[in-house]
């Protein structure tokens, strides 16, 4: 006799079929969406929208009185080779590389004293102070710093006439103009830096420092070594957001200098502005818009993919 075995096939295992949402997570769903609406509405209507009606109106000439004629990349090539536009491209540049250094610097030597050798009570004045020219017009210190810059009757040159220095033509010279907007946007736009600053030192562990200072780590060495790669990441960020903003700038060069003396503190939103509002030529100022796009897309993908190698996440 032989024996022989009987195998029972299993049928395969089939998966429970999904869970349908419940009512109440559904509602949070339907929550969810309404409070992020009017964030997405706006933002498809004030950034997106508008960025692509640049780009498609860059490919035309429109001075808005006669209809757009399609003119393809003749804006673009027209933009490469204006003297103008070149000029306020690399004074744009200029003006970012002092403006956020400077900035930087400033903001963090302020936030680095005020967390270390300013008494607890006095700290909140100091915040409230360097933040408080951030929310004022730029226009409107603009009027003013171009009154206290006046070389005949300005409250800076009669304070280094008090030391013996001649009066500077601050505003009137290719050689000062642009290091007196670059002063007055540093004294606006510091506070926002100086607070992101203070909020990251604060983050710091007391117990690090302590350890460093029992192995004899004091001064400079400890910020360099310690301080600065635990502060790495919202260095990133002001830096970001200052390179940003700087490439942006329009009120203080517009309303300190016109863009002169000649071209020398013209810059490109200076530009499109008076290729789109004083000569309508919307199509050539689209152009140039789309141009700087470019370049602050550009160095802010730069900026982020540096920060792999000095920015150290806790």
């Amino acid at each position: 006799m032989t024996n022989t075995q009987l195998t029972i096939e299993r049928p395969p295992a089939t998966s429970p079929p999904p869970a349908r949402p419940s009512l109440r997570d559904r509602g949070s769903q339907l929550l969810a969406a309404l409070f992020l609406a009017p964030t997405v509405v706006g933002i498809v209507v004030f950034t997106v929208l508008p960025i692509a009606g640049s780009v498609v109106l860059s490919l035309f000439h429109w001075n808005v009185i006669d209809p757009p004629t399609f003119a393809g990349t003749a804006n673009y090539r027209e933009a490469f080779t204006d003297s103008t536009v070149l000029v306020s491209f690399s004074n744009t540049l200029l003006f970012m590389v002092f403006a956020v250094a400077l900035q930087l610097l400033l903001a963090l030597a302020l936030a680095l004293t005020l967390n270390s050798r300013m008494p607890g009570w006095l700290r909140p004045v100091f915040r409230s102070a360097f933040f408080f020219p951030l929310i004022l017009s730029a226009a409107s210190i603009s009027v003013v710093m171009k009154y206290l810059f006046n070389q005949d009757f300005g409250v800076v040159n009669w304070a280094l006439g008090r030391i013996g220095i001649a009066p500077v033509p601050w505003l009137t010279s290719e050689h000062s103009a642009m290091a007196a907007v670059v002063l007055v946007y540093v004294w606006q736009q510091f506070g926002f830096s100086f607070l992101l600053f203070v909020g990251g030192l604060n983050n710091i562990p007391k117990e690090i420092h302590e350890a460093a200072a029992l192995d004899g780590a004091t001064g400079l060495r400890k910020h360099l070594a310690i301080t600065l790669p635990l502060l790495s990441p919202t260095l990133l960020v002001a830096s970001v957001v200052g390179i940003i903003n700087a490439l942006q700038v329009f009120e203080q060069p517009y309303v300190l200098t016109d863009g002169g003396p000649g071209d020398a503190t013209r810059t490109v939103v200076m530009v499109i502005y008076q290729s789109a509002f004083e000569q309508l030529r919307f199509g050539e100022a689209s152009a140039v818009g789309v141009l700087l796009f470019v370049l602050i897309m550009t160095v802010t993908a730069l900026q982020f993919r540096l920060s792999r190698r000095f920015v150290h996440y806790q």
